[in-house]
């Protein structure tokens, strides 16, 4: 137990946020922050590509990773009920939650069904998209970070920006200030000669967090993957707090969602080789933890598992936006995203920001908010993303999906009359030659002088991109001029 206050959130959670267009205009105000994601994103980008390097199957790893996901997406109900199986007789206690609201509702009832009124987490994304921790806080009941980005986060009443490292957007100075004035109200302060030194941060973040290790009686985590075959869940992290959480308290709850699992443990071979190189540039995982239900004197006697929906079942049914939920959440993506690298984390108005939070939101959430409409529009349709993925999920091929399904679910508007005209005048060739004949007309009585900003509706166009002048002759009309009907040039020339 615990007397210390709860770390309250005093930013504004994800529900109500503006479109990312709106967010991503005050987020490029801040050059603190652009500052240091360019310098983050481009250091982890050498180390991925370093690393990446030496395999030199790569593409037929990233292959076999895809397949093993597309395989448990493909029969996912069979595989589910499988996990369930093996967990179930291994000794854990399988819960199912439609929703986020079900979620929490579970892990509420089971943390005071132990007594206690804290429990220390594994830092977990599917937690985050729930909204767990305010679910506990409202409840009573302390969630204590102990990834330590997660703990900045946390202790910066901030939200998170990045997959994998979300207090991207924070340099040294900016965590140790966070340390200085924030510990000391929850549980163990900072040193007084605290510096903003890597290791020094660390020590003081190992010392804070030790207290709440020993004491928990409950820890909270997800899964990286589970395996039906086995029942076997499988957390990666960097800092050894999972390995804490995982085997220290007396009774684990891991939520995980549906989608994490994979069918057979032979299956963990590609997708551990693909996610530390694709996330940390790092070979294999400092710490890579599994666990099969309860093992009688050894770790947590009492296991929970929550299996999660929460829209996912919605984004199944969709045979383009499905391959969305191959994501193994390395964030590749985000650190190769010339978007993400401007904009940060916080413009995309979820806990999944980046190119894969542009197009996983909009599908668990729907595209009925805002933000989420505005979502699939932030980006440049690069493709960076897609060489990035070791999934191989075509982030632009859902992202192009997504915008038709924005534009339909919007009904008339000035954007839909618009490509539907085009669509109109591009079906017949000659509807299109006298519509290039009447802009070359207007092109040659316009002398090149044309309007600077179109007027009304369209004057979004022009706002950000110069109207460009017809040419004087449509490309038909030049070929017939240049042209004998044969193809042969006029001139005589080959070109």
């Amino acid at each position: 137990m615990t007397d210390s206050p709860p770390l309250q959130r005093t930013s504004p959670i994800y529900v109500g946020m503006p479109s990312f267009p709106v967010a991503a205009r005050v987020a490029l105000d801040n050059t603190q922050q652009r500052r240091n994601l360019a310098h983050a994103t481009s250091t982890i980008r050498a180390k991925r590509a370093a690393v990446v390097a030496e395999v030199a199957d790569w593409e037929d790893v990233r292959l076999a990773g895809a397949s093993a996901k597309d395989d448990a997406l493909g029969d996912l109900a069979v595989y589910l009920e499988e996990l369930e199986t093996r967990l179930t007789e291994q000794g854990a206690t399988v819960h199912w939650a439609r929703d986020a609201a079900e979620a929490n509702r579970i892990v509420v009832d089971l943390v005071r069904a132990r007594g206690t009124d804290e429990v220390v987490k594994v830092k977990s994304m599917a937690t985050q998209e729930i909204e767990l921790n305010e679910a506990l806080e409202a409840a009573g009941i302390h969630a204590w970070e102990t990834d330590l980005a997660e703990l900045i986060v946390q202790l910066g009443h901030d939200r998170p920006s990045h997959i994998l490292v979300p207090a991207i957007h924070r340099n040294r100075s900016e965590v140790r200030e966070i340390f200085r004035r924030e510990m000391g109200a929850v549980g163990r302060p900072a040193p007084d000669d605290l510096t903003d030194e890597p290791a020094r941060l660390a020590e003081a973040a190992r010392l804070h967090l030790r207290e709440k290790f020993l004491r928990a009686k409950v820890a909270v985590s997800g899964a990286n993957f589970a395996v039906a075959e086995t029942g076997t869940l499988v957390v990666v992290e960097s800092e050894g707090n999972g390995r804490m959480c995982l085997t220290l308290p007396e009774t684990l709850i891991s939520v995980v969602g549906i989608e994490k699992v994979v069918p057979r443990f032979a299956d963990l071979g590609p997708l551990l080789t693909l996610l530390p190189r694709s996330s940390t540039g790092e070979r294999m995982n400092p710490y890579t933890s599994m666990w099969t239900g309860v093992t009688p004197g050894d770790g947590p006697q009492d296991v929970h598992v929550v299996l999660v929906d929460n829209g996912r079942t919605h984004v199944l049914a969709d045979p383009v936006g499905r391959q969305a939920l191959r994501c193994i959440r390395c964030s590749a993506c985000l650190n190769v995203c010339p978007v993400y690298e401007r904009t940060g984390g916080h413009a995309y108005g979820s806990v999944y920001p980046g190119p894969i939070g542009a197009i996983l939101n909009p599908q668990l959430r729907g595209v009925g908010s805002e933000v989420d409409a505005s979502l699939p529009y932030a980006s440049s349709l690069c493709g960076a993303c897609f060489e990035a993925c070791p999934v191989r999920i075509d982030i632009p091929e859902v992202l192009v999906d997504l915008r038709t399904k924005v534009v339909e679910a919007k009904g008339a508007s000035a954007e839909g009359v618009g490509m539907g005209a085009m669509g109109w005048l591009f079906g017949s060739a000659g509807r299109l030659g006298l519509a290039q004949r009447a802009a070359t007309l207007a092109g040659r009585l316009s002398r090149g002088r044309m309007p600077r900003n179109l007027p009304g509706p369209l004057s979004g166009w022009t706002n950000a991109r110069d109207l460009p002048a017809p040419p004087p002759e449509t490309f038909r009309d030049w070929w017939m001029r240049t042209h004998d009907a044969d193809g042969t040039r006029r001139d005589g020339s080959d070109r």
